[in-house]
């Protein structure tokens, strides 16, 4: 980690609470060059109706438009969870230099929790990856967003079997 690491986390955590308030996985990236966040976005496929709209995707289509380039040399990308697969691959194309997560994700996670695309040598660019960048505060905002749908159906089942 360095000494921005929390700063850019904090960032990118601002934004998976902007995710749940509007019903979204909470997940928040943000994409930083030169000490300056150029891309930020969080998860909305669910409100976008797009399985693309990923927090990373989001956050790297921004940099990209701003910055007039598809390709991103020399960025950083902070997001609060471990990319997936369709995540990695997006960041490998674009070509970032570091990637910094916060909480692994056992299920879906693509930086070492279920592969690492970021370590295949056979691909020709690969990323510094560090994770468990505020893995706790990444981990428990998730744990609290799910935690909270479960007791919300659990209410609706309830009234439901009640009326």
């Amino acid at each position: 980690m360095n000494s921005d690491d929390e700063r850019y986390m904090a960032e990118a955590l601002a934004l998976a609470r902007e995710a749940w308030a509007a019903g979204e996985v909470p997940v928040g990236a943000v994409v930083v060059k030169d000490g300056e966040i150029v891309g930020r976005g969080y998860n909305a496929p669910i409100s976008r109706h797009d399985p693309t709209a990923h927090a990373e995707i989001r956050a790297l289509r921004d940099a990209a438009e701003r910055l007039g380039n598809y390709r991103l040399p020399g960025c950083a990308l902070y997001v609060t969870i471990e990319p997936c697969a369709m995540c990695a691959g997006a960041i490998l194309h674009a070509r970032i230099a570091r990637v910094a997560y916060g909480a692994p994700d056992p299920k879906t996670g693509a930086a070492g929790s279920v592969t690492d695309l970021f370590a295949e040598p056979r691909l020709n660019h690969h990323a510094e990856v560090v994770g468990g960048v505020m893995a706790e505060a990444c981990g428990n905002l998730i744990s609290e967003f799910f935690a909270a749908r479960r007791r919300q159906q659990k209410e609706a089942k309830d009234a439901e079997n009640q009326g």
